[in-house]
């Protein structure tokens, strides 16, 4: 079994609803759209987002500005 790297944590539903101002159903839509980062099943009834994922396109956001924004 390999050692789980850093960039590997795991975000749960409500670290990622302080940090993106978008419904479940929002985001929902924008995974499958292929938009936002695929969640990860990590029970029955809890699913998580790779932290690393949701900062790379945090950061997508940030760069897209516009200059001057």
């Amino acid at each position: 079994m390999s050692a789980l790297r850093t960039n590997n944590t795991l975000i749960l539903s409500a670290k990622i609803s302080e940090l993106i101002p978008y419904s479940q159903n929002h985001l929902r839509r924008l995974e499958a759209k292929g938009q936002f980062p695929k969640r990860i099943r990590i029970g029955e009834n809890r699913v998580a987002w790779v932290e690393a994922e949701v900062e790379a396109w945090i950061e997508e956001r940030i760069n897209a500005r516009p200059e001057g924004a």
